[in-house]
């Protein structure tokens, strides 16, 4: 082993209090979440899905999108091991709202699927994801849904002595060597006390492993076993620490992320990346009064990365973002009805961004927006209510320049409801249903791109005079939950007036030789519909059955074609077992064929992966501790993916078989 992995030593950071609770049965993920459930309910219309504990270890990939793709609905962009974002019920980018510990994570990752999340996964003790539209809360960028990553750099709990966990994992298909180490630790009292937190964590991988595969070159194709510059190293550690009071606390916390990535598309082209983040949280809640809870939360960061080519600088990306966000909870409001209890908040963010270099195909933009919203809920005739709405004000403003024209500034005014209900029919079953109105202001690089994209292989060009994406939604699910089995199914429809969509013009430019199309962002009619099924059978004290199947299709309603980057009709059968201190999971997904592309997209081909892994607990004194074997894509399988950009989808296919193995320990 390399000295790197002995230094930031550890995989996952798990604080105390969340690892005294870890056992290796896996966790259902219909426990309550907090993400977009500020009144802490039990019973969530929405869809939601949570990975935490031994779930989150034995799932954790290199990159959010891949720790999540498992999840119904729920797809990744894929610009190779390094890049990839979650996408959610065909929605991605700017539609999909990224957050850490409920605040605004800045990067540039929504303006190009080259660019990652600013997010370790290797730090993460919970993630929560809301699929459907999610604006009241996070504003009309959250259409698609919601991903929420929790840590405990900032203490919420009040825990007294030291705790901590540290992890280090091998192998892989890109041969990953990882570690991280977290400590936690306090003094005092709940109620007049104060703790602490420290993490560090660090990776290094080589090239991504595929089954044999053809990768274009300029002169043709060529057999290749690796995916081409996508090595990646990493690390990170933040401090943090919090005074606990009676009812609350407040916190504060500094963190900082660099990581060294190739970008696949490009032979030698790397991407250097930094991300700061000061935080600080708190709250305070009462059993009496009118006013029961406040809750407050600010962050500021500083995001930065640069493009090599080769040992030159090419293009440097700056963003500088704030996100605030207070919510007060008032006491339940006597009604004819019954109880009306709700929450009002304001959030207010802001973004400053820029792009140097000859690749920059944005200009210099500040965007501004602020939200107030309201959430109430009440029980009537047996359903349990919960009804909002967001008003908004933004405003995106371009600095302009010789290729992006004057300086301009346009204004929007986004407004979003929503109304749902969860009908318990009996102890197991239950029926819930949504209706939402979404409104979304264009973000920046929609209203004034204008160049050379070079990881969509596209010159792409905005529209200053777009107008507010506008969409309405509903969503129905129904759930049969016993001790430790469960079924989920949902079935939903999203309709917008006018998608923003990267649209073919027909046009092309030259670049150095090359003919380019011409992709202009156009407002355009489009539908997306689906279902999704998931369930869990507990056959037998030892062992369980898995399935899920998921489907989505998405139309631009005046021309009949698919919307882009779809992913097809996906199914997965698994057994589950646990015997003694040992537990094991056997696992086959399949993707089927995708013929409904989008424009000048190639279908990709269907494929079926099995995976296995082993786990053991094991106990050493006041140690607690988890070893960990997976074997991923045993029949060594050519898969692609279908929702990644058409210009890297066949450079970089899937991972091909390979073995990990970890040991995690908490204390």
């Amino acid at each position: 082993m390399r000295s790197f992995a002995l230094a930031p030593l550890a995989a996952a950071c798990f604080t105390l209090a969340a690892q005294a609770q870890s056992t290796a049965v896996p966790e259902s993920l219909d426990k309550v979440v907090v993400t977009g459930n500020p009144l802490r309910s039990q019973l969530l219309a929405q869809p939601s899905d949570s990975l935490s504990g031994d779930q989150l270890t034995l799932t954790r990939a290199a990159t959010l999108g891949d720790t999540l793709q498992g999840l119904p609905g729920v797809a990744a962009t894929n610009f190779g091991p390094n890049a990839s974002r979650p996408s959610i019920r065909g929605l991605d980018g700017d539609r999909v709202r990224i957050l850490n510990n409920s605040g605004a994570s800045v990067d540039a990752s929504n303006l190009s699927f080259d660019h990652g999340v600013a997010i370790d996964p290797l730090v993460i003790d919970k993630i929560e994801v809301l699929r459907g539209a999610a604006a009241l809360l996070y504003g009309g960028n959250a259409v698609g849904g919601v991903v929420n990553t929790l840590d405990n750099r900032i203490p919420r709990v009040f825990t007294s002595g030291l705790g901590g966990a540290a992890e280090v994992r091998l192998g892989g298909a890109s041969n990953d060597r990882s570690g991280a180490v977290v400590l936690d630790g306090g003094s005092g009292q709940a109620n007049a006390g104060w703790g602490w937190h420290v993490d560090l964590a660090g990776r290094e991988a080589g090239d991504q492993r595929a089954p044999r595969f053809h990768s274009p070159t300029e002169d043709g194709s060529e057999s290749r076993t690796r995916v081409r510059n996508s090595a990646a190293k990493s690390h990170g550690g933040a401090v943090g620490g919090s005074v606990f009071f009676q009812g609350g606390f407040a916190g504060v916390s500094v963190d900082d992320f660099h990581t060294d990535y190739g970008t696949t598309a490009e032979a030698d082209v790397t991407i250097r990346m930094q991300r700061q983040r000061v935080a600080t949280a708190g709250e305070w809640a009462t059993a009496s009064g009118p006013l029961r809870r406040i809750g407050w939360q600010l962050s500021r960061n500083r995001y930065e990365h640069t493009e090599f080519e080769g040992d030159e600088v090419g293009t440097v990306f700056k963003s500088r973002g704030t996100d605030g966000r207070l919510e007060l909870e008032h006491a339940a409001l006597p009604t004819p009805f019954g109880p009306l209890k709700g929450v009002v908040g304001v959030q207010t963010e802001s973004l400053d961004f820029s792009a140097l270099g000859e690749e920059a195909f944005v200009p210099s933009t500040r965007t501004r927006s602020t939200g107030v919203f309201v959430l109430e809920q009440a029980r009537l005739a047996g359903v349990d209510w919960t009804a909002g709405a967001r008003s908004e004000k933004a405003t995106v403003a371009s600095d302009g320049g010789e290729r992006f024209g004057v300086a301009q500034s346009r204004r929007f005014s986004p407004l979003s409801l929503a109304l749902g209900g969860v009908l318990p029919l009996n102890n197991a079953w239950s029926l819930s249903a949504n209706l939402n109105r979404t409104q979304r202001a264009p973000a920046y690089y929609e209203l004034f791109a204008n160049g050379l994209h070079v990881a969509s292989a596209a010159f792409e060009r905005g529209d200053p005079n777009l107008g507010l994406e506008s969409s309405k939604g509903a969503d129905v699910g129904l759930k049969w939950e016993a001790a430790q089995s469960h079924v989920h199914v949902n079935v939903y429809e999203t309709r917008f007036a006018n998608y923003i969509a990267l649209q073919a013009t027909g046009e092309s430019v030259e670049d150095e030789g090359e003919s380019l199309p011409v992709y202009a962002f156009q407002a355009v009619p489009a539908r997306l519909r689906g279902v999704e099924l998931e369930g869990r059978w507990q056959a037998h004290p030892a062992l369980a059955v898995l399935g899920q199947i998921d489907a989505v299709r998405g139309d631009d309603r005046s021309t009949g074609q698919a919307l882009p980057r779809l992913a097809p009709l996906r199914a997965m059968l698994g057994l589950e077992g646990k015997w003694g201190e040992w537990s094991g999971k056997v696992e086959w997904r399949g993707a089927a064929r995708q013929t409904r592309v989008a424009q000048f997209d190639m279908p990709t081909p269907g494929y079926g992966t099995v995976r296995l892994s082993l786990a053991r607990q094991v106990r050493w004194g006041q140690l607690d501790a988890l070893w960990y074997l997976k074997l991923d894509n045993l029949g060594n399988k050519l898969a692609y993916n279908a929702t990644a950009v058409p210009t890297i989808r066949a450079l970089a296919p899937q991972p091909g078989r390979s073995a990990s193995t970890g040991l995690q320990v908490r204390f």
